[in-house]
């Protein structure tokens, strides 16, 4: 049991229909360029219309070169919060860690804890992954609970030409070039994406969900 205490604000996201996306990339100042940095966090219904799929991305900008020996940070901890009656304070929680080469995925389990300190609740469901390496064919684990699990690098999803957006922001132009240039291009993010069944979040309706990530 190890207890990890916040150190950067997340993505918090209204989810209607099972769908949502948020993109954060290197605009949080404490935790910049860190193995904290959350850049992308998605929710959407899977391809088996039954099961949410949960993807979280950290470490954006990976160049190739430095995908090779990027790795998921022991010291931290990911957690995908989730809240079902609509009054904003998680009523599930869903953690992830890795441990030697393999993510290890809790829960989801109960939970109304509202504190910025988490422990690791390894007496909850589990689903263990090995880690896919860079330029492997991706590793997926199932759980006994229907739960798979995917963590690894994987090519940034997010598209943005931030240079434009500098001269947006600075009044020296009002609008995107057509097309523009995607900054992100040929970076890559570590990913961890989790499917678990419907039946397990509460079944049909609205949740919102939003992911942060915790150093000890």
């Amino acid at each position: 049991m190890k207890k990890f205490k916040i150190l950067l604000g997340a993505s918090a996201i209204a989810v209607t229909g099972f769908f949502m996306v948020a993109a954060d990339h290197i605009d949080a100042p404490a935790v910049a360029g860190g193995t904290s940095d959350i850049t992308d966090f998605y929710a959407f219904q899977g391809q088996d219309s039954g099961n949410i799929a949960f993807v979280v991305n950290v470490q954006g900008l990976l160049s190739p070169t430095a995908s090779g020996t990027a790795a998921f940070d022991e010291n931290v901890l990911v957690e995908i919060n989730i809240d079902t009656d609509g009054d904003a304070i998680q009523d599930l929680v869903i953690q992830a860690i890795p441990r030697d080469g393999k993510m290890y995925v809790f829960g989801p389990f109960a939970s109304s804890s509202t504190s910025l300190n988490s422990t690791v609740n390894d007496t909850a469901s589990r689903t263990v992954v090995d880690i896919t390496p860079y330029g492997a064919t991706a590793i997926t684990a199932t759980s006994t609970t229907g739960i798979t699990a995917f963590a690894g690098p994987r090519d940034d999803p997010f598209f943005m030409d931030f240079a434009q957006y500098g001269e947006i922001i600075a009044g020296n132009a009002t609008s995107f070039n057509n097309p523009g240039a995607d900054t992100f291009a040929g970076s890559n993010v570590m990913s961890i994406i989790i499917e678990v069944p419907k039946a397990m979040i509460g079944g049909t309706g609205n949740i919102n969900t939003w992911v942060e990530t915790k150093s000890k």
